[in-house]
């Protein structure tokens, strides 16, 4: 499987969290290249990709194996490794890339401080070159500096043969949705005309539905934000009767009907029903106002 591609793996000692984005002239990209399990480090397995690489890889550094030694033990079992590229981060985010020299030209990686870019098939060096600065000058929690670099790669030249699926995946311990599970975020585009673009706007979406609000949003329910509320509410049909301010209990009834309908549980609760955070209700004002 010829996974001709360009992605990047790293790790946030901030947020403890290890990452992968990605993006190919390939359908599906997201299930292939991307591993990552928090606490143990992350994959990016491609070129001729062996999908054991990841898992693999994955239990060696769970095993306590630095991202160097699972490298190592990755290739020196393969007979193909030099149609292999992968890129590894490790727990501590030691990093480590391997391009074998059977990969398509343009091929290379490039090592940084807690993070790895490769690719292969490559419009040129100056892709990597490029996904690297952005990652270490873009703002934003981890996902964003990720899809920022593949952003930049992309307008670098990306794959030589166009685009068509992109993808990030982040983990972090027990940031899954209800903390049950380490796999933060995990979102692709599987076949799109503007698959970077794409992911971007889905990686927004994520902050706007998962992210908890921070206490300097906190806007107060007074009259004139409760009349707002209850406008859109009578307007959407969520209740009827007079817009008068009054932030009652049947006010906020509805308004967690509507709430739950535009999947903004993380940003409003019956348990702190007298404030709204800013974001939720600049999104509801576009949407609903």
């Amino acid at each position: 499987m010829n996974i001709h591609t360009f992605s990047i793996v790293a790790y946030d000692a901030n947020e403890n969290a290890w990452g992968i984005a990605v993006s190919s002239k390939f359908p599906a990209v997201g299930a292939v290249v991307p591993y990552a399990q928090a606490g143990v480090g992350a994959v990016a397995t491609q070129a001729f990709a062996k999908l054991g690489y990841g898992p693999d890889g994955l239990r060696l550094m769970a095993e306590g194996k630095s991202a160097s030694e699972t490298l190592r033990l990755l290739l020196e079992d393969d007979d193909l490794r030099e149609n292999r590229q992968v890129g590894i981060v490790d727990a501590q985010g030691n990093a480590v890339a391997h391009t074998g020299k059977f990969c398509h030209d343009w091929a290379g990686h490039k090592v940084g401080d807690g993070f790895t870019v490769q690719g292969n098939l490559l419009a040129g060096e100056g892709v990597v070159e490029s996904m690297s600065r952005a990652f270490l000058t873009a703002e934003g929690e981890l996902a964003d500096r990720l899809v920022a670099a593949l952003r930049a790669g992309e307008i670098a030249g990306g794959d030589r043969r166009g685009k068509q699926s992109a993808a990030v995946q982040v983990v972090r311990p027990n940031g899954g949705y209800g903390g049950d599970t380490d796999r933060y975020l995990d979102l692709r585009v599987d076949d799109h005309s503007e698959p970077v673009k794409r992911l971007t706007e889905l990686v927004d979406m994520h902050h706007l539905y998962f992210q908890p609000p921070l206490k300097s949003d906190a806007i107060k329910i007074d009259k004139d934000v409760a009349r707002e509320l209850q406008a859109m509410m009578v307007k959407h049909g969520y209740m009827s009767g007079t817009i008068n301010g009054e932030w009652d209990e049947v006010c906020q009834q509805a308004f967690w009907i509507l709430i739950a309908n535009e999947n903004l549980e993380m940003r409003w609760t019956r348990e702190n029903s007298q404030v709204i955070d800013r974001v939720a209700l600049d999104y509801l004002r576009e949407r609903l106002g």
